[in-house]
């Protein structure tokens, strides 16, 4: 896709197609306005007699527009005049691009740009409007039969800017944005293909194979043979039931000489049965997204390297199966993890914790600047969260904030829950140092609690994205978050967003 800005008014650009906004109380936009004048009063006519109505997910599109340069002007609503925040300014962009993909539009330039969206800058807006489009661009077609369908005309964003200092801030943010999209459409690809195709094997070849495509990423990816020598009992506990083999996956990325890298240990459960306390039947094909997490920080790698931030990022992936048979691990089991506690398994389908776990263990070589892993650990946090927000925990109410800063910037919003020190009382154990589960109540608490036995004196935090990663029903299919919010940490941590 190629990017680009422009400070010509809306009627003199020339382009396939024109994007501009009406409001709810029949204000035009920046863009809109200036089409009206030229047109002689066209969109302000359309508004008096209720074919423009300026809600939010309204759309018109005209052609051949007296006066205007464009072959076709799309006028979408902003909702009310006084209040277009972010996540209106996106949805219009959306409603626009829904449009667009169906068209033989090859390039667009966007006027909504130059409205006023919160406190949202040019650099901002601009990345917005790319992730937006791109994200509604992304089509999943693998693993259908036929010859694939022509993908959509559009080329070409153009983003409109007020003066030519904001020129530089809009062409940045569009190319963060079109990054982003990358990496959340490779998370999205891992994330929809079924489990006999995404095995911890391909995710490892998915690594090297990112490792290829940049010099500046380096791969490696760990069997199980050399997993047991490091000691990771607990981690190879969850893949006993399965013949699939386990895999480590370990990429670094180094921008930033000899400065601590900020480590991403990201869940990779490719199919999650249960073990031997087996899932329900229903919506059992849902669990080839257990390994989100892990799909989203290679993605965010794949952000990193294609921007070649100045910035060291390390990512560690655990992946493997877990499935019940005759050589699973039992309820009632006690293993040993990579840092020598024992854990009693009370219940196999918790199995999330005991592969991060020996990850975050085996992380701490890397001396990390800050460390957060990143799972569908939890079906509590979708009951306490619901599909909106990302839950996140940490000993360090500081790391909170920035997570959640990050997220509300992004537009990929997490939400605090508690960690304190009363949790860990509900994991006791009378026969091992703790037990892998806590009973119902505070549940995804009581799974960072569990974490956070591992991650002592280090600056850790715990994402799970159970409620966020993927949606079901009709739109069933990855939603590549956290990708968004990730980057955005690494792109603050760096100082690439002023």
């Amino acid at each position: 896709m190629e990017l680009g800005t422009t400070t010509s008014a809306a009627s003199r650009r020339a382009s396939d197609c024109v994007l501009v906004g009406v409001y709810a109380d029949g204000d035009l936009g920046v863009g809109a306005a200036d089409i009206d004048q030229s047109s002689k009063g066209v969109l302000k006519k359309l508004v008096k007699d209720g074919d423009l109505n300026g809600k939010v997910g309204s759309s018109l599109l005209l052609t051949a527009v007296a006066g205007v340069r464009a072959k076709r002007v799309l006028i979408v609503g902003l909702g009310k005049s006084n209040n277009l925040t972010i996540s209106k300014f996106r949805r219009a962009i959306s409603t626009a691009a829904k449009l667009i993909k169906s068209s033989k539009i090859a390039d667009v330039v966007s006027y909504l740009n130059l409205e006023s969206v919160g406190e949202t800058d040019a650099y901002y807006a601009a990345r917005y409007t790319v992730e937006t489009i791109g994200c509604e661009l992304y089509r999943f077609t693998e693993t259908k039969s036929g010859r694939p369908s022509r993908g959509p005309a559009l080329k070409e964003i153009c983003i409109a800017v007020a003066s030519r200092g904001d020129a530089a801030k809009a062409l940045r943010g569009a190319e963060h944005g079109q990054a982003i999209v990358g990496g959340m459409s490779l998370a999205r690809d891992l994330g929809n293909l079924p489990p006999n195709i995404c095995t911890p094997a391909y995710l490892g070849r998915t690594a090297q194979k990112l490792g290829r495509q940049y010099k500046s990423v380096t791969t490696k990816v760990l069997g199980e043979a050399e997993i047991k020598r490091l000691g990771m009992h607990s981690f190879l506990s969850v893949t006993s039931g399965t013949e699939l083999p386990a895999k480590l996956i370990v990429m670094q990325y180094k921008g930033a000489g000899k400065d601590k890298p900020i480590v991403l240990v990201g869940k990779g459960i490719t199919f999650d049965a249960g073990g031997i306390s087996l899932k329900p039947g229903p919506g059992m094909d849902e669990m080839k997204f257990d390994m989100c997490g892990a799909a989203s920080v290679i993605g965010t790698m794949a952000v990193v390297a294609k921007l070649k931030l100045p910035v060291n990022l390390t990512v560690v992936v655990p992946t493997c199966e877990n499935l019940p048979s005759g050589t699973a691990t039992r309820p009632g089991d006690i293993i040993e993890s990579m840092a020598g506690k024992t854990i009693e398994v009370l219940n196999t389908d918790a199995e999330g914790r005991l592969i991060l776990c020996d990850a975050l263990t085996y992380s701490r070589r890397f001396k990390p600047a800050v460390i957060l892993d990143v799972a569908t650990l939890t079906g509590a946090c979708v009951i306490a969260l619901g599909h909106h927000h990302t839950a996140v925990m940490s000993r360090s109410d500081a790391l909170a904030r920035d997570i959640m800063a990050a997220g509300v910037a992004a537009d990929d919003r997490a939400w605090q829950l508690p960690i304190d020190g009363e949790y860990e009382q509900q994991l006791k154990s009378n026969f091992a140092d703790f037990a892998n589960i806590g009973g119902r109540e505070g549940g995804a608490i009581t799974a960072a609690s569990f974490l956070s036995k591992f991650t002592s004196d280090m600056n850790w935090a715990h994402l799970d994205i159970a409620g966020t990663a993927w949606k079901s029903g009709s739109a069933k299919g990855s939603t590549g978050r956290p990708v968004p919010m990730l980057s955005e940490i690494v792109l603050r941590h760096c100082h690439a967003t002023a």
